[in-house]
């Protein structure tokens, strides 16, 4: 297989094996510990297993509803006892699991991938930028910071949302702000009026508008960013023009996920299987990679 090589620059295997396809093909029972409302469209599912199951920030896994199928899931940081994943309800599969109960079972395989590598991001400034539900990854790989706050300079964190409402975990990164513990600059498609409690949404418009004004050390800085492909599309080379280099410019393609070992090839992107040598790339990657975003 051509492409470029994962574990050259220091890309850190997928927990749980060196090769995605050792992580077993029949799931295993995982408990829904926890399930909340984020807005109308997402839910937060914690998930518990019996066994131990670790998955970093950037990687994914399958889900299997009973009776319904299986979809593949970005999660969006571990717990005390397990994982959780953000979903949205797109399909038949996920409107199966938008029925599911507290304490109902489901499959779960994995995890797949390789996700981001932290030793990059160490003792080095952050910038995060997501659009919609693309925060969810990133949410995932703002726990692992702050797990070892110490070992990192600022952590700026941009994110667009439709509305105001839409805004995933928005009670959970504003109090993150007001510690001190991140900056937190957000932007939102419409917003017919702002309150007084709109005070971190900066801006009417695009998530990139939010780049206006931010003082950035580029010698200093690694990005991280997911949402739509629209965004990648913008915003990866305007990070670049500032400064970053390339190799610290991070992108997660989970949107191409599908059955997560690939076999059923329908991630391959210019001879490169996204599920098992991503889902994260650099940009100086990605350049190499036509049609990926």
């Amino acid at each position: 297989m051509s492409g470029p090589n994962r574990h050259s620059r220091g890309a850190r295997p997928p927990a749980g094996g060196s090769d995605p396809m050792s992580a077993s093909l029949v799931p295993i029972p995982a408990t829904l510990v926890r399930i909340l409302p984020e807005d109308p469209e997402n839910r937060l599912f914690e998930l518990q297993t019996t066994t131990p199951f670790h998955v970093g920030p950037g990687q994914f896994v399958e889900l299997t509803v009973p009776g319904s199928g299986e979809f593949p899931v970005s999660t969006a940081g571990e717990t005390a006892t397990g994982f959780a994943t953000c979903i949205r309800q797109s399909g038949r599969v996920t409107a199966a699991m938008f029925q599911l109960d507290e304490g109902m079972i489901v499959g779960l395989r994995g995890p797949f991938g390789n996700g981001f590598d932290l030793t990059r991001f160490a003792g080095r400034d952050v910038l995060l930028i997501a659009g919609g539900l693309g925060i969810a990854p990133l949410r995932g790989l703002l726990h692992a910071l702050l797990e070892e706050r110490e070992r990192y300079g600022r952590i700026v964190l941009l994110y667009g949302a439709r509305q105001p409402e839409n805004i995933l975990f928005r009670e959970e990164f504003e109090e993150l702000a007001a510690n001190g513990t991140v900056e937190l600059r957000f932007s939102v498609d419409f917003a017919p009026q702002l309150g007084e409690g709109d005070g971190y949404i900066c801006s009417v418009g695009l998530v990139t508008e939010l780049l206006q004004g931010l003082q950035l050390a580029p010698d200093a800085t690694t990005a991280a960013v997911c949402g739509p492909p629209s965004l990648y599309g913008c915003v990866l080379e305007q990070l670049a023009s500032t400064g970053i280099d390339p190799d610290r410019i991070f992108a997660t393609l989970e949107r191409r996920m599908k059955c997560g070992t690939g076999q059923c090839c329908h991630c391959v992107c210019a001879g490169v299987t996204i599920c098992r040598d991503g889902p994260v790339f650099c940009l100086t990657e990605l350049r190499s990679m036509p049609g990926a975003i």
